[in-house]
């Protein structure tokens, strides 16, 4: 998947994350995280994060992540959202 412009998900609720990606030109995921646990769980929402654009064969974006306390399944869910708005894929229909 190309990301062709910037694209955004969730909120800054409690228990959301909001993610934005933007496309990159040079090579590899650049994740700007603000959480208030980033100290205690960091490194495991960026590796979601870098798991999750990677399986949607996503190399290269630069991600703004602002979390306040969002599950895993959430951060996958708003990464796979944005990715798709980002490149365009937004209003095609997933299920039949």
């Amino acid at each position: 998947m190309e990301l062709r412009n910037a694209g955004s998900a969730g909120t800054l609720e409690s228990s959301d994350i909001m993610i934005t990606l933007h496309p990159k030109t040079d090579e590899g995921i650049e994740i700007v995280l603000e959480s208030p646990a980033k100290q205690q769980f960091g490194k495991a929402i960026n590796t979601t994060i870098t798991e999750t654009l990677m399986g949607l064969g996503i190399h290269s974006a630069l991600v703004e992540a602002k979390d306040r306390g969002a599950l895993d399944c959430t951060i996958k869910a708003r990464v796979e959202t944005a990715a798709m708005r980002a490149a365009g894929l937004d209003n095609l229909e997933v299920y039949p």
